[in-house]
C-alpha cells in the first residue's frame, strides 16, 4: 500500500474531476495532506473517496454520507453505521420501487393515450 496518491492519480482511478474531490474536501469528507500547492491524499481519503461515490451511487446525499462516516468515528462506532446503513438502503430501496411503480403507471398511461389516438385516426380514415 502506497503512503499517498496525488488527486490526478484518484481522478483517473475513479473516473470523477479534481472539482469533484475538491468539494468533497470542502465539505470535509477528506483531509488531504498539503505540501505547497500539491494536495496528497491518504490511502484512508482514497477509501473514503471510494465510499463517497459509492453512496452518491446509490442515492445518498453528501450530508447522509457525512453521517454515516461520522458514524463510524465516533459512538455508536461501526455497528451503529452499518445499522443506520442498512435503515437508509431500506428506505432509498422502497423510494425506487415507488419511483417503478409511477412510472409503470405513466407508461400505461402514455400506452392508453397513443391507443386511443391511434383509434381516432382510424376513424378519421387516416392510416399510421
Amino acid at each position: 500500500m502506497r503512503d499517498f496518491y496525488t488527486i490526478t492519480e484518484l481522478t483517473r482511478e475513479f473516473g470523477i474531476s479534481t472539482r469533484t474531490i475538491r468539494f468533497y474536501e470542502d465539505e470535509g469528507l477528506v483531509q488531504p495532506v498539503r505540501r505547497g500547492r500539491t494536495r496528497l491524499f491518504k490511502p484512508a481519503d482514497r477509501h473514503l473517496i471510494k465510499q463517497v461515490i459509492r453512496g452518491r451511487r446509490l442515492g445518498f446525499s453528501i450530508a447522509e454520507i457525512r453521517q454515516i462516516i461520522q458514524m463510524y468515528k465516533e459512538p455508536p462506532g461501526e455497528v451503529g453505521q452499518l445499522q443506520m446503513m442498512i435503515d437508509r438502503i431500506q428506505e432509498k430501496r422502497e423510494q425506487l420501487r415507488q419511483k417503478r411503480r409511477d412510472l409503470e403507471e405513466t407508461l400505461a398511461e402514455l400506452d392508453q393515450a397513443e391507443e386511443s389516438c391511434v383509434e381516432r385516426l382510424a376513424e378519421l380514415g387516416v392510416s399510421t
